[in-house]
């Protein structure tokens, strides 16, 4: 149930409906002249959509979690960037649109770049006087956003390339190293020579032993032999026991000479196989390497150029004249009602000094 106060409110409003349609009227046609008087703001809006790395899997590309869509905040600083924004300003001309103002209070009040919310698209907006010219600088920052991106995600391919160019490079000069030594330990220290005179050491070893045993047997006979015949037969045995230690000198010389060359021909061999080895390793590595520099990083992609908005931004006329249509009526209701109060208290005041 309404109070009598709200009664006599409104029956004092209906008293001063003139003033508070004025107050509308005057509002109203404020707004609309001003509006009409402001230089009118144009905003176009570009759109860049952020893409997993190529290579990524596709089932963790749709399962976006928010720590990921919190770095994918990193493109809005290049989008922002004061460098690519003075680029603009120069490709464009837009101090002789907006005037001469610093360059940070221009990108302030002309550029917005954000993310939006829950989202993989970069959106970029600009407002200026010109429609044709914000819609330019909208695409220009969107496009150079994309060229930045893969000019950082190619160099980025390109260092670990190098990278692995001078692996390459090394591995390459260390198997040309074992190379030559192989060879020239191939031509300096043969060992087919030896293994043929260690054969032909073993049967002549053999021969000596079989002559060595039989004077050894003649001189073992019971029936004494003739002493000259037995002189000679102890010299003979005494010279082919010469011939027998000389020949095992000689032997042991050549096998000594034959493992030191089989023990270098192994280390060397072992050495060339190794690297070979991790030369065939960084081929592959350099082939995938290559191949990856596409893969690397998240892809950027202009989805929406943006068109020439036909519409001014500002001022909104429709919005402006509701805002004071709504403040036409706030303000005297407010002071009506104020009013109202201040004379209800003087007549309160006069009937108490007549009682």
């Amino acid at each position: 149930m309404q109070s009598p106060e709200a009664f006599r409110y409104l029956g004092y409003l209906r008293l001063r409906w003139r003033f508070v349609a004025a107050s509308c009227g005057s509002a109203v046609v404020l707004a609309a002249v001003l509006s009409l008087i402001l230089q009118r703001q144009y905003t176009a809006t570009s759109r860049i959509i952020i893409e997993p790395p190529a290579g990524a899997d596709p089932r963790s590309a749709m399962a976006v979690s928010p720590i990921y869509l919190e770095s994918l905040k990193t493109y809005e600083h290049f989008a922002d960037s004061d460098s690519l924004f003075l680029k603009a300003t120069d490709r464009l001309h837009l101090r002789e649109l907006v005037g001469s103002k610093p360059i940070e209070s221009l990108k302030k009040r002309v550029l917005k770049v954000s993310l939006l919310h829950n989202t993989r698209i970069l959106e970029i907006e600009a407002t200026l006087p010109d429609a044709a010219r914000a819609q330019r600088l909208a695409q220009f920052l969107a496009e150079e956003t994309v060229a930045l991106n893969r000019s950082l995600t190619s160099a980025g391919g390109q260092d670990l390339v190098q990278s692995v160019l001078q692996q390459q490079t090394e591995a390459r000069a260390r198997l040309d190293e074992t190379q030559a030594e192989w060879s020239s330990l191939l031509s300096n220290e043969p060992i087919e020579e030896l293994q043929l005179a260690l054969e032909r050491a073993g049967e002549l070893r053999s021969n000596l032993e079989r002559q060595l045993a039989s004077v050894k047997l003649e001189l073992a006979e019971p029936t004494p032999p003739n002493e000259d015949n037995r002189g000679n037969a102890r010299a003979r045995l005494a010279e082919l026991q010469n011939q027998l230690d000389a020949l095992d000198r000689q032997t042991a010389a050549r096998e000594k000479l034959l493992a030191g060359r089989l023990a270098r021909r192994e280390r060397s061999e072992a050495q060339r196989k190794s690297a070979e080895t991790a030369l065939a390793a960084l081929d592959n590595r350099l082939r995938e390497a290559r191949s990856d520099v596409a893969y690397r990083g998240e892809r950027l992609s202009v989805i929406d150029p943006g068109v020439v908005p036909e519409r001014p931004s500002f001022p909104n006329l429709p919005l402006n004249i509701a805002a004071a249509l709504l403040l036409g009526v706030l303000f005297p209701m407010v002071y009506l009602a104020l009013e109202m109060n201040f004379q209800q208290h003087r007549v309160l005041q006069a009937l108490a000094r007549h009682e």
